[in-house]
């Protein structure tokens, strides 16, 4: 092997769209990003243009793609991860989306998958180890194959397609020009058996999809074709596709039972693996979801998880939208000149609260304001928030695997926030671990599994091995602080809970 030798990675997140090369040491270099732009015309739907996502995907990674020849590289396979829920219609004629696509943190048909629930959650979670939730990128486009006419006119056509992101990217990133998805994606979308690797069909019937549009199940791990060389100007072959969050946990060297990981992205989420043991999942509303780590050579690794949706994304929209900071750095630096909040809470739901409280109703808010609040409190506070938040998630894994845990790895954007972290690791009362390159995790764990097969590494096991802490953060108050502290914050989020049951009972 080289040591020229490279896998091109692609991460498209909610946020934004990354490619870069990763080596054999591990080092993610020749990075490019674009912005995505997410439109939320009301409360509970969210939105993408697919088309956007796929043109910013193919532009990302052909400047990446040059970089790295330019450097002297020999791109030899290809990784992608992508967010995992989120759900495409296209016409197979044209190749373009026929709708905006629905974002994982939609919720727009919440009052009728509630209404199914009733009937439905007990037999999913046994089967799917997930409730109704809600949103299902397959009732989304049931419903759009009954009002939309040209998806209907596409479907009675016979060119209709229908995937998640990655089986959009792949359908036309690869020669062969298949609707196919993996594991990883297919047990967020919420009608996968993983147990069994197959398909819900009942409740995918339940929900008037037709099944002849289901993608093609494969492996997070698998042969998914040759990139198109008219396209990318490449053609090598991509050997993994699997959802952001899982890559994050094989790229931040979380691979086994008993591991424990948080990604701080768009939105927050931690996951507790269990190996190959499929886990109870709770039966409370809000309880973490059963997740697919990764499939591979006919094997399944599993875990719960627990997830915020609205935290990186919290924090753009106050910078962005309300212009309270320049940036998130700013942000961080700002809050670290101070040590607490003095009083003020912010509750990161501006697309409802989920684990442990699945209230989709819920509204972000920012309370405690006095005559003596600054900015440095304010920015603490937007921080302790997500902390808080990511504190929950943690909390309901835990008690749902019944087991402890000493030590969290952190991955995504936010991980760069010295500060984040501090307050992460006294509110949760774990160690909290950052590698070098922490940020990277989605691109470095696509990488990874790609090229695990004797492309670039022997194994997984091997590949992580390039890891490098990065910083140690431990607990630095004491179990009472952080009782009250906790118990004061989920006060303040129940009482949100009752304010937008008794404002929004019916919207």
């Amino acid at each position: 092997m080289s040591s020229r030798e490279v896998i091109l990675c692609i991460d498209e997140g909610t946020s934004g769209t990354r490619a870069a090369v990763v080596d054999r040491s591990g080092w993610v270099s020749c990075q490019t990003h674009r912005p995505l732009r997410v439109d939320t015309p009301s409360h509970g739907v969210v939105e993408q243009d697919a088309d956007q996502i796929l043109a910013q995907t193919v532009d990302v990674c052909r400047a990446t793609i040059a970089r790295s020849t330019e450097q002297g590289f020999r791109i030899v396979g290809a990784g992608l991860s992508a967010q995992r829920a989120s759900a495409v219609l296209w016409d197979t004629g044209t190749g373009r989306a026929l709708v905006p696509s629905m974002v994982w943190q939609d919720s727009r048909h919440r009052h009728q998958l509630a209404d199914l629930g009733r009937h439905w959650d007990a037999r999913l979670r046994t089967h799917t180890g997930r409730p109704v939730g809600n949103r299902s990128p397959y009732l989304w486009a049931a419903h759009h194959l009954r009002t939309t006419p040209s998806v209907a006119r596409a479907f009675d056509q016979g060119r209709l397609a229908f995937g998640t992101i990655d089986t959009w990217l792949l359908w036309h990133l690869s020669d062969r020009q298949e609707c196919v998805t993996t594991p990883t994606h297919a047990t967020a979308a919420g009608a996968y058996v993983p147990g069994e690797h197959r398909y819900a069909l009942d409740w995918i019937d339940q929900l008037g999809f037709p099944a002849g549009l289901l993608p093609l199940l494969r492996e997070d791990a698998d042969s998914f074709g040759l990139t198109r060389g008219a396209l990318l100007g490449i053609d090598v072959p991509i050997l993994a596709s699997l959802g952001d969050q899982m890559a994050g946990a094989i790229g931040l060297g979380c691979l086994d039972r008993g591991q424990v990981l948080c990604v701080h992205g768009t939105g927050s989420f931690i996951d507790a693996l269990s190996g190959s043991r499929l886990p109870v999942p709770g039966q409370s509303a809000g309880a973490p979801l059963m997740v697919t780590a990764r499939r591979v050579n006919g094997i399944s690794v599993f875990g719960v998880e627990g997830q915020v949706a609205t935290t990186g994304s919290a924090l753009d929209r106050v910078c962005d939208t309300l212009h309270w900071f320049d940036d998130v750095a700013a942000i961080d630096v700002l809050a670290g000149t101070v040590s607490d909040s003095g009083g003020l809470i912010f509750i990161p739901a501006l697309a409802g609260l989920r684990t442990p409280w699945q209230e989709p109703m819920a509204r972000a808010a920012l309370s405690g304001l006095s005559m003596a609040t600054t900015r440095a409190a304010l920015a603490r506070a937007l921080l302790e928030g997500i902390a808080h938040s990511a504190a929950d998630c943690l909390q309901a894994c835990l008690a749902v695997m019944d087991e402890s845990v000493s030590e969290i790895r952190v991955g995504g954007g936010l991980s760069a926030s010295a500060t984040l972290l501090q307050i992460q690791a006294d509110l949760a009362g774990a160690v909290i671990r950052s590698t070098v390159g922490a940020s990277d995790a989605s691109l470095r764990g696509a990488a990874f599994l790609a090229g695990s097969s004797g492309r670039l590494w022997g194994s997984l096991a091997e590949a992580t091995k390039t890891l490098v802490t990065a910083a140690v953060f431990e607990p630095a108050i004491g179990d009472d602080a952080r009782g009250e502290r906790r118990r004061y914050w989920q006060e303040r989020v129940q009482d949100e809970i009752r304010h937008a049951r008794a404002t929004f009972p019916s919207t």
